[in-house]
């Protein structure tokens, strides 16, 4: 596999990135996970502009403009052979000392990864998955802006090795103030009366660009939708609950802490906008987004 890194293609092997690099050391830098289908990237200045305004607002400077990673990006795609792609983004602080300050960093690094990835079976997409609600409470929004992507995922990761510990597929965490947040790796959606919400920004969520894409796919089909806050008992009490993200798509979350939502199976608004996404990956039409 070649890697596109900080402006080479390089194998696998000699991609290395620094032991003093702040990125590893504090996980200090921000990445995007994006997906290509058909050899082309989707909703890609979504991700780019998710990719910079995550930089900025922790004052890390990029060595490279949005158009020389997009065109990196296609390039590592092609080193690869892969048209149907996940993409893996990377930019950290840079090589510093063993001391916490940025100051003493220098260039940053950035690398690309073009990949495939499967995170869940097609049976899943069909039958649905268990989640758990995890004792993990989301990073306070007050604490570390949620819209940041961070190479530092510590409290996601220990959410989700509950899930893991519980045999679940995905771990949903609540804020401080006990309202559904999010999953571990996706947004959260649920259905009521044919109604779809999902937690606003307020609740510490990371903005998702499928998140993004799905509320524009909703209401081009004439669904009501809202941001709004969502106690865990309304998951129980919905009709449907589903999680997106760019690795996951949309999936059906059909028990929660064992307890069926609604029916216990996939549902039709859960049904009908997957099929909708599936269709509209294919196209060029851009979704608004704020990064």
């Amino acid at each position: 596999m070649k890697i596109w890194i900080d402006g080479q293609l390089k194998d696998q092997a000699d991609a290395t990135v620094n032991v003093f690099d702040h990125g590893v050391l504090y996980g200090d830098g921000v990445f995007e996970g994006i997906r290509a289908y058909g050899g082309k990237v989707f909703q890609f200045k979504a991700h780019l502009d998710r990719l910079f305004a995550s930089a900025r607002r922790i004052r890390l400077w990029i060595p490279f403009t949005e158009q020389q990673l997009y065109d990196a990006t296609y390039e590592a795609m092609r080193a690869n052979g892969v048209t149907d792609a996940y993409i893996r983004m990377v930019v950290t602080r840079g090589v510093g000392s063993l001391g916490i300050s940025p100051a003493q960093c220098g260039e940053p690094c950035t690398y690309i990864i073009a990949d495939s990835i499967a995170m869940y079976s097609e049976e899943q997409y069909l039958s649905g998955m268990d989640v758990i609600i995890a004792q993990t409470i989301r990073t306070n929004a007050r604490s570390l802006n949620p819209r940041v992507k961070s190479l530092n995922y510590l409290n996601n990761i220990l959410a989700k090795l509950e899930c893991i510990d519980a045999g679940a597929g995905e771990a949903i965490m609540l804020n401080d103030d006990g309202e559904v947040s999010e999953a571990s790796g996706d947004n959260v959606f649920i259905v009521e009366n044919g109604r779809v919400a999902t937690p606003p920004a307020e609740a510490g969520i990371l903005m998702g660009v499928t998140r993004a894409t799905v509320l524009f796919l909703a209401e081009r089909l004439g669904m009501e939708v809202a941001e709004e806050p969502i106690m865990p008992e309304r998951l129980l009490a919905a009709d449907e609950c589903f999680l997106t993200g760019t690795g996951a798509e949309i999936i059906a979350a059909i028990r929660v802490d064992g307890k069926p939502v609604g029916t216990g199976t996939v549902g039709p608004v859960t049904q009908q906008l997957l099929a909708e996404y599936r269709e509209f990956i294919h196209t060029d039409e851009v979704i608004p987004y704020i990064a």
